[in-house]
């Protein structure tokens, strides 16, 4: 049984789904569904004692929301940043987004990985059409 300890917090579902294609390693993924409260803060405080919890929000003032909640009340968190002209963390291409996962110390797909389930992907994709 693998032991996750680390967290990364988006904003909503696509944002999630991106960083499971590049991920690969257990990683419990959390949206906020692009809002915060005190209440929401509240209850991720207790969900997330203990772990290493990273920050990968949308470049835009909903994402600096979310990341100055959490700079009050988690501090310790660690924030990763997108290029702002990507905007959002759902639209990053997967290969920016896999070298910014991977330099925060995630494990990330091997290219030959990442491009074979593209490939996979793609021919589901036609097999639907036909």
């Amino acid at each position: 049984m693998t032991l996750v300890n680390k967290v990364i917090v988006v904003e909503g579902k696509t944002d999630k789904e991106r960083v499971q294609e590049i991920l690969n390693e257990p990683i419990n993924i959390i949206c906020t569904h692009g809002t915060m409260s005190v209440d929401k803060i509240d209850q991720m405080i207790d969900e997330l004692e203990g772990q290493t919890v990273y920050i990968l929000v949308d470049a835009d003032k909903e994402g600096r929301k979310i990341r100055r909640w959490f700079k009050q009340y988690i501090s310790e968190s660690k924030h990763i940043h997108i290029d702002r002209r990507y905007r959002e963390v759902a639209r990053c291409p997967k290969d920016y987004l896999f070298k910014v996962l991977n330099k925060h110390g995630f494990e990330v797909k091997d290219e030959y990985q990442k491009i074979q389930e593209e490939i996979d992907h793609m021919f589901e994709r036609v097999s639907l059409l036909s």
